[in-house]
């Protein structure tokens, strides 16, 4: 939760340096023959009574409540939780340990998009071996297939980013803007607010590769296709141009904030009303709490706006999973932790401080939706939140190497907002230098 759930990247990206001689066969890391359970619950749980270290890398900082209450029912268990950067910093650090062969903790905590890039070069640990197929239905649909690689599983989501619209009411009642429920009257109501204020903007976007791949999930397009080492990446697609052909359109027209994400002027415009809305993951509520103070009940939420009206269809936007590394020598050990931190109390633990959950379990709860939110005007927001878990569309696949991929997005996409490309050329550039990138890495790229 929090700003450090944002997918915007920081720092350069890490090299992976996966020829695809070294990753093996698809059968090897992606393939549909899942390893067998060889570890027992009775072993899980002996491991836990009886003891040991385990260090874990995260930096979600409702763990550590977990950490402690863990350590409270397991008393012989030490976990050491680590904050060794978020995002990038700590891919940086834990690619540099696996490397390295000393370091390297038990449990990390890994991004969905980052994901499929450590469970390829094999530093993470298919959890079938633990029995994590039996959790099947534990989790909602997105964050469940992001933690896939076809039958095999490398990771337990910790909480999940169903977009969802979050607006100033404020702002809509006072220039008569009716809540969009449609991306048309999306972009209808962008134009009629900044010609009633040309201070004002229906929201901002200054690029950003986390969004677009986003979107571009709404609207159907499935520019990724990922088969071990063998990679499809094609922008040309009837739903990614969907997406392009709105935008593109706001862009051109003036329509969107040029204001980066979590910088400070961002955060002002969200508080005086010049910023009037986000579509954004569900984890919103607490950055908008703690960051902008000062729109306290004037912002609701409501559905993702559709490409057909009537329609529920939403995409993820951020979300983590915990992996046990390859190299942990406690890995019993890091499952029974994960799996407390994951589908037991701390999934509970974890939502009670406000993180959004990915457990079916926590999102069906009556205590849970019926919540009402102070910030947002007493509104029971998860009501719209939980529902928006429900309707992520199936069939996203993430790169290999999108840690990369998304560092260099500014590069080319990022262009398209300051008047040097159009998004669909600079689509058309990020795939080319993708592409180029994952050849040098052994990929095979279509």
């Amino acid at each position: 939760m929090r700003i450090t759930r944002r997918r915007a990247l920081l720092g350069a990206a890490m090299s992976i340096t996966l020829l695809a001689a070294g990753c093996g066969s698809s059968g090897d890391s992606t393939g549909n023959a899942p390893a067998s359970t060889t570890v027992t619950d009775a072993d899980i749980e002996a491991a836990l009574q009886a003891g040991g270290n385990l260090t874990v890398w995260a930096w979600e900082p409702t763990l550590k409540k977990v950490v402690a209450d863990f350590q409270v029912k397991y008393p012989k268990v030490k976990v050491n939780l680590v904050n060794a950067g978020s995002g990038n910093d700590q891919y940086t650090a834990l690619q540099n340990a696996v490397k390295a062969g000393t370091g390297v903790p038990d449990v990390a905590q890994i991004e969905y998009y980052a994901l499929p890039q450590f469970s390829l070069s094999k530093a993470v640990t298919d959890l079938n071996t633990f029995g994590a197929k039996s959790l099947d239905g534990t989790f909602t649909p997105g964050p469940w297939s992001s933690v896939h690689a076809g039958d095999k599983i490398f990771g337990l989501p910790m909480d999940s980013g169903p977009m969802a619209l979050f607006y100033n009411k404020e702002v809509f009642d006072k220039y008569g803007i009716a809540v969009p429920a449609t991306w048309e009257q999306y972009a209808a109501a962008a134009e009629k607010l900044h010609k009633a204020n040309p201070k004002a903007w229906i929201t901002s976007d200054s690029g950003d590769a986390g969004f677009t791949t986003s979107m571009i999930w709404q609207a159907g397009g499935r520019p990724y296709q990922v088969d071990g080492t063998n990679v499809t990446i094609n922008f040309d697609d009837a739903g990614t141009k969907k997406w392009t052909g709105l935008w593109q359109g706001l862009i051109d027209k003036k329509l969107l904030a040029p204001i980066p994400g979590w910088s400070d002027a961002w955060y002002k415009g969200l508080g005086d009303g010049t910023i009037a809305s986000l579509v954004i993951g569900a984890w919103m509520p607490p950055n908008l709490e703690s960051g902008v103070k000062a729109a306290a009940g004037k912002w609701r939420v409501a559905p993702m706006p559709q490409w057909t009206a009537g329609e529920k269809v939403t995409a993820e936007n951020g979300g983590s999973s915990l992996a046990v590394t390859e190299a942990s020598q406690s890995k019993n050990l890091a499952y029974g932790f994960m799996k407390y931190a994951t589908v037991g109390d701390g999934a509970q633990s974890r939502t009670d401080e406000g993180a959004f959950p990915a457990t079916t379990a926590q999102l069906t709860a009556d205590a849970f939706k019926n919540k009402q939110f102070p910030y947002l005007g007493g509104q029971k927001a998860n009501e719209v939140l939980s529902a928006a878990a429900t309707e992520v569309a199936s069939g996203w696949s993430y790169l290999p190497f999108q840690v990369y991929a998304n560092s260099v997005y500014n590069d080319s996409v990022g262009k398209a907002y300051t008047g040097g490309s159009t998004l669909q050329d600079g689509l058309k550039a990020w795939q080319d230098s993708s592409t180029k990138y994952g050849q040098e890495q052994g990929f095979t790229i279509k």
